[in-house]
């Protein structure tokens, strides 16, 4: 994960220009397939996202579910419109905290570490419910829309910043700026697998401890929290959902409005006006509400949820190919192509999610 995500800001530094922005000029076959994947897998997933934020609200709140779900969904679209960039970055960064929400909930509940550790040794299955769950974990981890997000906001930060150029027309930078992402990348990474394993870990404990393994929605989950872990971890999964939703719709929506404005030349960013980039902002928005009606009919959250992982998983492979190509050319990085240890773990993971995905869709109806 650090290591494609590294990659990926590598390429948004060098260049002054997301994915989408470089595979225009230097791989442009592969330009509307990738970006037609990384829409659809967005989707999906601020659709399962939406649900399960609706969900969560009905159990704290009451009322209902899809009305909830329509307030946060207006609610996300009028700060990305209508807040200033620079702050609306700051929300963003504190919206974060409340990840910190699950790692609370896991110290709320009495947990076997010896149980733990045993639990390191993995059960291969090959089978194909086990293999799609190797997937959606790993499209959870190494998602289409991070990368683009990733490489994007690099791009629009030095585009903001008037002292800064693109690292190919200002060298000098180089050092500075490559080691402000190795830091910036590592800490982010490690902390978002930090919060996953405490999310694992806590539903072991609990759900998986007290037989509960057919989980069919956010309620259901939360509820069969409540009498094996007390109220409070309760709470906090409830919010917690609530939180991370509010933080993932705008990074889901923006990546995909990142990847269509630059795939059609038009004026992309957070930091400009509606009226300066319309095409930016309708796909911004367009792709939260798609999200939103696919609530309308119906959608289970959780079965949503692993759908949208799995649809990432696979997504994330041909998108990672190009990065990597992307990165290992001299026309598009100059001096600035990857290094040996980027492109060994870049091509790694590419790897692994493939064999994975071939060894899912091998397995189905078996």
């Amino acid at each position: 994960m650090v290591g494609v995500q590294q990659a990926c800001a590598r390429i948004g530094r060098v260049t002054g220009k997301g994915l989408a922005g470089n595979m225009l000029e230097h791989s442009r076959r592969w330009l509307y397939p990738v970006v037609g994947l990384l829409v659809l897998a967005n989707v999906v997933n601020l659709a399962a996202d939406i649900a399960a934020m609706g969900a969560a609200m009905q159990m704290v709140a009451g009322g209902p579910q899809l009305a909830w779900a329509g307030l946060c969904t207006a609610g996300s679209l009028l700060l990305e419109v209508l807040i200033s960039y620079p702050r609306y970055v700051k929300v963003l960064k504190w919206l974060t905290l409340s990840l910190f929400a699950y790692v609370a909930a896991m110290f709320t509940t009495h947990v076997s570490w010896g149980g733990v550790v045993a639990g390191l040794v993995p059960h291969v299955h090959l089978g194909a419910t086990h293999l799609s769950l190797l997937v959606a974990i790993l499209g959870t981890t190494i998602s289409p829309y991070l990368l683009f997000w990733q490489a994007s906001q690099e791009a629009e930060d030095e585009e903001d910043d008037p002292a800064e150029k693109p690292l190919r027309a200002a060298p000098d930078h180089a050092r500075g700026q490559l080691r402000r992402i190795r830091i910036d990348t590592w800490v982010g990474m490690v902390f978002s697998q930090v919060v996953a394993i405490c999310i694992l870990i806590c539903a072991a404990a609990t759900l998986n401890a007290a037989g509960i393994t057919d989980i069919q929605s956010a309620p259901q989950a939360a509820e069969a929290l409540r009498p094996v872990a007390g109220r409070f971890a309760f709470l906090l999964f409830a919010l917690g959902i609530v939180g991370t939703g509010l933080l993932a719709i705008p990074v889901l929506a923006g990546s995909a409005a990142f990847a269509v404005g630059e795939a059609m030349r038009w004026p992309v960013g957070l930091e400009l006006k509606y009226y300066e980039a319309k095409g930016f902002y309708g796909v911004l928005g367009a792709a939260t509400i798609l999200g939103f009606a696919l609530n309308a009919i119906g959608v289970n959250p959780m079965k949503a949820l692993v759908l949208s992982a799995v649809v990432n998983g696979v997504c994330a492979v041909p998108i990672l190919v190009v990065t990597m190509r992307l990165g290992a050319s001299r026309a598009v990085m100059g001096p600035f192509v990857f290094p040996r240890r980027l492109r060994v773990t870049g091509w790694v993971a590419t790897a692994v999610m493939g064999l994975a995905a071939v060894g899912m869709f091998a397995t189905l109806g078996k």
